[in-house]
């Protein structure tokens, strides 16, 4: 198993160096006078000149990433060229509010999306096809769509959740239970309504297997079958897709944090990219890949958990 755990490692960190480096090639592409955007379209251009030499930017690119690339091992990711404030602790600021809805996501969605699999496999008939039609219903529907209806409701009718702002754990438990409800609630649906019938399909695959007779004839409760056999059997689809939809949830923060104005690392993209800041463009794809990194060595070590064969690949 260590070793299994070792080569996902290794892979995670050859993942990271390969993205960073493509990632800062293709942030170098457009050819922007960033000196010149920093000091204003009146300044000198002697000025501009020796703003881009202090920035690094009349050496090559590869030189810029390699100076990059050694500051960022050691958690140095530099200082953001527009606003000159430290990058690691502008997003380290952030980090804990994107971090609230991933987890909280993650969790949610992992909990209902086997619940209601393991229930509409096991029960099939009128269960099954309700569950089958909010899983549809749940993917089709536009997230903006179900964001808009959650703050509508649940916000400004019922006055449940406040609609806006964001309260720190830290001052408040409840005040940021309350805060982050309606956000994660909105980037669930969708990662419920794909992650359930995956892990609906599996369930009835696996009750069909021959072994599950030669269980049920030894005289095995249901319940015993379905949560010790079964389950367990059943997991992998629905862990593999709930780890490769951890990227999506990163895509879905932007615009669920714009919409309820949360200060975490999705609105500081939007505005930092459109400033083509690269220092800080830079931290958020490597806190990115990072997250992604571990959700996956973490989906691909309990896969390795329930299924000693998986460790092979």
């Amino acid at each position: 198993m260590l070793t299994f755990i070792a080569r996902r490692i290794g892979a995670g960190a050859v993942l990271l160096l390969v993205i960073s480096l493509l990632a800062y090639l293709l942030l170098s592409i457009p050819d922007t006078d960033v000196g010149r955007q920093i000091l204003g379209p009146g300044a000198p251009q002697a000025d501009v000149d020796a703003r881009n030499s202090a920035l690094g930017l009349d050496q090559s690119v590869l030189t810029q990433y390699g100076q990059w690339l050694t500051h960022a091992v050691r958690g140095d990711f530099g200082t953001s060229w527009f606003s000159s404030e430290d990058v690691s602790l502008a997003v380290g600021n952030r980090l804990p509010v994107t971090l609230s809805l991933m987890v909280g996501v993650t969790l949610v969605t992992a909990l209902v999306s086997f619940l209601l699999g393991v229930w509409a496999g096991v029960r099939r008939g009128v269960v099954d096809r309700i569950v089958q039609v909010l899983g549809v219903a749940g993917y089709a529907l536009p997230g903006f769509l179900v964001t808009l209806v959650l703050v509508l409701v649940f916000a400004v009718r019922l006055g449940w959740f406040p609609a806006i702002g964001y309260t720190p754990f830290t001052e408040s438990p409840t005040g940021w239970l309350s805060t982050v409800t309606l956000p994660i609630a909105s980037l669930s649906v969708a990662s419920v309504a794909g992650v359930s019938q995956q892990v609906r399909g599996a369930v009835i695959d696996v009750l069909r297997q021959d072994y599950v007779r030669t269980l049920r004839a030894r005289g095995l409760s249901s319940r015993r079958i379905v949560l010790k056999h079964v389950l367990r059997n059943a997991s992998a689809p629905g862990l593999s897709v709930l780890g490769m939809q951890f990227v999506g949830l990163l895509g879905g923060a932007v615009l669920v944090e714009q919409i309820f104005g949360l200060p975490g690392l999705g609105s500081m993209t939007v505005t930092y990219t459109t400033r083509g800041d690269i220092p800080v463009i830079m931290a958020l794809v490597m806190i990115t890949v990072i997250g992604v990194v571990l959700v996956n060595l973490a989906v691909d070590v309990l896969l390795g958990w329930l299924n000693p064969k998986a460790r092979i690949a």
